[in-house]
């Protein structure tokens, strides 16, 4: 237990001589996100993800089996939509790959004024989601997060990828000392969890209670939060900066 709150305590806050910098609570930011805008789209947008690309796949196959309540059209776009993010996140990764700060901070700005816009168009429209603006936000969030995966994954911190948990989950397990491993990272992997389930949870409260529009600002504001700090703490000669070799 010493262990696990002793990890969970250095991703939270991490210490001067961290490889990975602020880049670790920065993240985990990020995973919150996530779980407010699968919320969003999962309960608002006609059970569809555009985060969870497996979910989405099975959903898909699910669809074309002619199960209820899915849509063909709704998960493709949001395949497309996620893709078309991740080949931008990789060019932006290779472009700014000397500066892991510099690459955070510019694709949750990126990022930002995609949800902006999603934001924007939800408060117009007073919440009614009709097909021209379900569409409309499948892309504008499937954009965003086919760039946050992408760039996470270049930014190459330890169980932080933002989206997908269930490496993690297997790691938790499989690595824990009841399986004879090391349990290496025990408190960051559950802070990865909780930090997603807490963003499922608030974003489904506010869309079930009829606030897309509000679940949707709350994402925002996480991103703004995220991208301010990221900028403020991306010194040029920052030690943390440097892509891992």
């Amino acid at each position: 237990m010493r262990a696990l709150l002793t990890d969970a305590a250095r991703t939270l806050m991490p210490p001067r001589a961290d490889r990975h910098g602020p880049l670790p609570p920065l993240m985990l930011m990020l995973t919150v996100v996530t779980g407010v805008i699968d919320a969003v789209t999962y309960l608002g947008l006609g059970h569809v993800f555009v985060a969870n690309m497996t979910g989405n796949v099975v959903f898909l196959g699910f669809a074309l089996a002619g199960a209820q309540g899915l849509s063909v059209l709704a998960s493709l776009v949001s395949l497309a939509a996620f893709l078309a993010g991740a080949l931008a996140g990789g060019r932006l990764g290779i472009r700014l790959a000397a500066h892991r700060g510099r690459l955070l901070a510019v694709s949750t700005g990126t990022q930002t004024a995609l949800v902006a816009a999603a934001t924007i168009t939800a408060i117009v429209t007073d919440n009614r989601v009709t097909t021209a603006v379900q569409y409309t936000l499948i892309v504008l969030l499937g954009l965003g997060m086919g760039l946050q995966n992408a760039v996470a994954r270049r930014l190459g911190v330890p169980d932080m990828t933002t989206t997908v948990l269930t490496l993690t989950l297997t790691g938790l397990a499989a690595d824990s000392t009841l399986a004879g491993g090391t349990a290496p990272r025990p408190g960051r992997r559950i802070l990865a969890v909780l930090a997603m389930f807490l963003g499922a949870l608030v974003g489904a409260q506010l869309v079930l209670h009829g606030q897309l529009a509000a679940a949707l600002g709350l994402a925002l504001l996480l991103l703004l939060v995220t991208t301010v700090t990221t900028y403020r703490l991306a010194a040029p000669n920052a030690p943390w900066a440097p892509p891992l070799t």
